[in-house]
């Protein structure tokens, strides 16, 4: 019963979070014939202990595995970034109940990109599948078949790159025969008698090191910083605005209008930490920060949540009737909570270096422990707002409504518009201009709601017009956005967003796209490698872009000291440095540089945004 109701809540969590489905980044070519599955990195086969077995008997499965030079399977959830380790079940519908499996000793990989040790497991290994026949009972000379089918999960990586491979259905057919004589057993498993030597562990994450009081103060100083985000900006006046309406009718409405709003914000984070304990403990994985802007369908649904907010802006309708705006009706009470929910969806993409890290330590916590962390980020997002409702003086000193109010309100409203096209263009060509198209009818549709019934109107009336605009809005919606759903491929890269228009690029360094053979190939010769991850819909990479990448002194630099520059895309989650920024270097969010030196074991990582004159002072010092 848990389980199905955590799969509920992660599927209306995660769907307002990151977007549906939390699927993988890389496919590998695969191709199986029951019992045999082969990739282009791996070949898994399955084999039985015995021809046949009787009621009652014990038995095994071995699954042999065979990876390609120089590639591993994480061995342990405790060294492997986000719980990507290797993961085998084995299920039958009836009559063969599986133990857990025995998985062969692992050893140790230092990894380069990380410089942590890693457990892992290479070239060929078997794990075994221990099972018992049991609730059959059969006549002399008959047998039953009974269809078992493996489960496989986990990244397989080499030094530089990872992947996911799709392997699909692994069967064998296990027979049982009330004869089976069971004497040829065709291997033996291992003896389990004497305790296997420990592997050699290590945090697996770098944020794992911190203080517990350390980090939850690191948390809450990320949730004050989501109130400065660019893309908060455009909610905030709307709540401010109702504050101040408020506090001049009723003290006592206006300070339940804020709590209400910083129970959205709270709300939120609950969500965050949902998804996160039901994504540990069924899925073996992690939220990853900024997943949410890779999923077209959540930057569509968001888009058009601010188009729909600009034309609120510009008066085309009213969230509220009137009755609700005097304290006469409680859905103004429900908007509130739901702008508050808002502000923090929006708040989040953006995030600087220091949410980026709170959030990363949270998720290398207990869960008890990550929970509190994630939730100490929205308190820290909400108490402005409850400190502001706390102390009637500060409403008191806010600015007076007037005209500049009403010219506030509709600038907004068009900055609304900004951030609603910028987002737009992360997406694919087709979703692109078929999202555009609907955002004209959308909004015309907006228009009938709001523009072509009034307060008095009949209420029939009402019925028939707003029914009407709903039905051409989701009609529109159903041709206009059907473009394909996939994410945006390799090929198809989004077009440069407001900000590259109004401030391009000089182009100073010659950046190479994410090669993970490329990079190897450098590291391995004793060559500088600098990587900028970033994406079209981070506005603080574009800050990194301006504020450091831009200089001409750190350009020549790059240029004359011969350093690799590496430009990781993470715009979509099908990109390969959107994978490897989780899987290899164990980093939540963008914006993040990392600088690789010759005469470092350790590369050094920037998650800020000026870090300019750091990066320039190693760059002297290379040969």
């Amino acid at each position: 019963m848990f389980k199905k109701t955590s799969a509920i809540l992660l599927a209306v969590c995660v769907l307002v979070i990151s977007g549906f489905p939390c699927g993988r980044s890389v496919k590998g070519q695969s191709s199986s014939s029951g019992g045999v599955i082969e990739t282009d990195i791996v070949s898994v086969s399955v084999e039985q202990k015995y021809e046949s077995v009787r009621p009652g008997s014990r038995s095994a499965l071995a699954v042999r595995f065979e990876l390609k030079k120089d590639w591993h399977f994480y061995a342990s959830p405790e060294t492997s970034p986000g719980g990507i380790n290797l993961k085998v079940k084995a299920a039958a519908k009836n009559h063969i109940i599986f133990s857990e499996p025995i998985f062969p000793p692992s050893h140790i990989f230092f990894d380069t990109f990380s410089n942590e040790k890693i457990e892992v497991f290479s070239d060929k290994f078997t794990v075994f599948m221990p099972f018992s026949v049991s609730g059959v009972d059969l006549e002399a000379g008959k047998s039953i078949s009974v269809a078992v089918k493996i489960g496989i999960d986990g990244a397989v990586c080499s030094g530089a790159a990872c992947q996911f491979p799709d392997y699909p259905g692994l069967e064998t057919t296990v027979k049982v025969d009330a004869d089976a004589t069971m004497s040829a057993a065709k291997f033996a498993l291992p003896d389990l008698t004497e305790e296997a030597p420990k592997s050699e562990t290590v945090p697996a994450s770098q944020w794992a090191d911190y203080s517990v009081w350390f980090a939850l103060g690191l948390a809450f100083l990320a949730g004050l910083s989501l109130n400065i985000m660019p893309c908060v900006w455009p909610v905030l006046p709307i709540i401010v605005m109702r504050l101040v309406e408020q506090a001049k009718q009723d003290r006592g409405k206006s300070i339940v209008m804020g709590l209400a709003f910083c129970l959205g914000i709270l709300l939120f984070f609950v969500c965050l930490a949902g998804a996160n304990i039901i994504l540990q403990l069924f899925y073996g994985t992690v939220l990853q920060w900024g997943d949410q802007l890779r999923n077209p369908t959540f930057v569509t649904v968001l888009a058009m949540v601010l188009i729909v907010l600009a034309l609120f802006m510009f008066d085309v309708f009213s969230f509220v009737l009137p009755g609700s705006i005097s304290g006469k009706s409680s859905s103004s009470y429900a908007g509130t909570i739901g702008m508050g929910f808002l502000a923090a969806v929006l708040s989040t993409p953006c995030s600087f270096g220091i949410l980026a890290a709170a959030f990363a330590w949270a998720q290398g916590q207990p869960l008890i422990r990550a929970t509190v962390a994630i939730m100490v980020i929205g308190v820290g997002m909400a108490l402005p707002y409850l400190i502001l409702v706390s102390i009637p003086g500060l409403l008191d000193s806010l600015p007076k409504p007037g005209k500049w109010m009403d010219i506030f309100k509709k600038t907004v409203g068009f900055i609304l518009l900004g951030i609603a096209v910028w987002m737009i263009t992360v997406l694919s060509q087709e979703r692109r201009i078929g999202l555009l198209y609907y955002s004209v009818i959308l909004s015309f549709c907006v228009w009938m709601w709001g523009g072509w019934v009034s307060f008095d109107s009949k209420t029939s009336k009402k019925i028939i017009v707003r029914t009407i605009a709903v039905l051409l809005a989701v009609i529109a919606g159903f041709r206009l956005l059907s473009a394909p759903t996939a994410l945006i491929n390799k090929e198809a890269k989004p077009k440069p967003g407001i900000f590259r228009l109004l401030f391009p690029p000089t182009a100073l360094i010659n950046w190479k796209g994410y090669d993970a053979d490329l990079i190897e190939e450098s590291l391995t010769d004793n060559k500088p490698v600098l990587i900028k991850f970033t994406a079209e819909w981070c506005l603080s990479c574009k800050v990194v872009e301006k504020l450091v990448f831009e200089r001409k002194d750190i350009a020549e630099l790059i240029k004359e000291k011969g350093v690799l520059a590496i430009k990781a895309d993470t715009t979509t989650r099908d990109l390969p440095a959107t994978l490897a920024l989780k899987s290899l270097y164990n980093e939540p969010g963008v914006p993040v540089s990392i600088l690789f030196l010759p005469s470092q074991e350790e590369p050094v990582r920037w998650r800020g945004k000026d870090f300019g004159d750091e990066l320039k002072s190693l760059l002297e010092k290379l040969p």
